[in-house]
């Protein structure tokens, strides 16, 4: 089975030639040779620790016991291993515990966390979003609470939105809440498709949960967002959630996919009453982006698969054979036409997908500048790119997955090569947190007629002026000298 390695290459070329200037972000400066460090030492750790137990944590999957799911002992250890090592807090700010590195870099990262193993990387991306809705809404009481130990990687997060009856559309939630004395509230009701809603691979979970108040508006508008532990933050009591069961799925047999029951449980405002969906949101675009790099990443490993297998696997004759191999009875596969069409496409795919979330990763960062025009005109760019990112590269990352397992021919159809798992695990990405025909009407709904097509101009206006400034010569040689 052909090991993973991180495109370190592609990846310092983007850090070298697509930097952010430091003054648009509230981040420190990162030298080019740190940068390129931190990218050697996360690349060590996953190529060893994490994608060696990909195959494995597919055939073992997870096991429920009771109410408690089990993680598969290797796949607890690399979990624990990879807070340890301080990977999780990456791009987090200082106050909490993070390192408060460039998302650019955060963007790389995670990047090779999904090419390496799937089912682990939902975990950690999770977590980090749950951080994210909780720094933008939470008060500074769930903030001091919740963060710390979010940001570290002791504690995990969970984002429980869909229930059976409703799927996408979350206007027919039923998941109740209602105020107690204490000024907290008691939610019920269940929640499907929960990932990583429970395991024994972190000291607690935090579920970030949409539910209706008592009395409130129907749809969408009387949704509020609420934090529920696992497990008390200060008595250490478990709480009234559990897991109920947990699905048997296609693939990402390693991350525990649960129905989770909430009877009761405590949990605690996040954000203005009512305003749920807004907060939620938070995380769901920072999932989308998440996800727009499982298609990167799913489109790397597949083109890393099959260049492998093509170099080594001689079959048939070649349309035109070179002098040296004209004694040969067969040809490399790299030789046909066909596989070569097929692995440049999973080429472009992968670099070209890696640099549009390099982009995205950017115009993040530059949305956390104190200047309120930067920030607005970076978030409307955003907003734009979202929808598109997570649509177009979830669908060419599975693309690419199919073309390895046509490239492997019959034998990527079986197990023994890893090929037919990186299409199972990553049918997923084009179905969560939106699918592809979502993101269609997100993007043109909401996002092209939303403001009549102004950012979408302001976009293409930028794409020709750059495409502009490199059809001289000249200025083509300058820009490959760059880098």
């Amino acid at each position: 089975m052909t090991p993973y390695h991180a495109p370190l290459n592609d990846m310092k070329f983007l850090l070298r030639t697509f930097s952010t200037p430091a003054e648009t972000t509230n981040r420190p400066s990162l030298s080019s040779e740190d940068a390129q460090e931190i990218l050697l030492q996360a690349a060590h750790f996953i190529e060893q620790e994490l994608a060696p137990i990909n195959a494995e944590g597919d055939r073992a999957g997870c096991k429920l016991e009771g109410n408690n799911v089990l993680l598969m002992p290797k796949f607890k250890q690399a979990l624990r291993a990879y807070a340890q090592a301080g990977w999780n807090g990456l791009s987090m700010p200082h106050e909490w515990g993070g390192q408060a590195l460039p998302e650019v870099l955060a963007a790389k990262i995670a990047e090779m966390l999904t090419s390496a193993n799937h089912a682990f990387s939902m975990i950690t991306a999770l977590s980090q979003s749950a951080c994210k809705a909780i720094m933008a809404f939470g008060s500074e009481q769930i903030k001091q609470t919740y963060l710390p130990p979010l940001v570290t990687g002791d504690w995990t997060g969970t984002m429980c939105m869909t229930e059976a009856h409703c799927g996408s559309d979350l206007g027919l939630i039923r998941c109740a809440a209602e105020a107690a004395d204490d000024g907290s509230y008691r939610i019920s009701g269940s929640k499907l498709f929960i990932s990583a809603g429970e395991h024994d691979g972190s000291d607690n979970i935090v579920h970030l949960v949409l539910a209706r108040i008592k009395g409130a508006a129907e749809g969408t508008r009387g949704l509020s967002l609420f934090v529920v532990p696992k497990f008390d933050p200060v008595s250490g009591e478990r709480n009234a959630v559990h897991c109920i069961g947990i699905e048997e799925k296609m693939g990402i047999h390693a991350n525990p996919t649960c129905t989770m029951s909430f009877e009761g449980a405590r949990g605690q405002l996040i954000g203005l009453a009512n305003e749920g969906i807004k907060a939620m949101f938070t995380m769901m675009n920072e999932m989308r982006l998440g996800t727009a790099l499982q298609g990167v990443g799913l489109s790397e490993h597949a083109f890393q698969k099959s260049i492998a297998y093509a170099k080594m696997r001689r079959q048939g004759q070649a349309l035109k054979k070179p002098k040296a191999e004209v004694k040969q009875e067969t040809a490399q596969l790299l030789q046909h036409p066909d596989i070569r069409r097929m692995l440049l496409t999973q080429r472009a795919f992968a670099e070209g997908g890696r640099a549009l979330c390099h982009y995205c990763a950017q115009l993040l960062e530059v949305g956390e500048a104190d200047s309120d025009a930067k920030r607005e005109q970076a978030s409307l760019k955003l907003g734009l790119l979202t929808p598109i990112a997570k649509a177009f590269l979830t669908e060419t990352g599975l693309e690419s997955a199919s073309m390895a397992i046509q490239v492997y021919g019959g034998h990527g159809y079986i197990r023994e090569t890893g090929v037919e798992q990186l299409y199972r695990d990553g049918r997923i990405s084009t179905l969560y947190e939106g699918t592809t025909g979502i993101q269609a009407l997100d993007l043109l709904g909401r996002k092209v007629l939303g403001d009549q097509a102004k950012t979408l101009l302001q976009f293409t206006k930028e794409i020709n002026q750059f495409c502009s400034s490199l059809i001289e010569p000249q200025n083509m040689q300058e820009n490959m000298q760059k880098s």
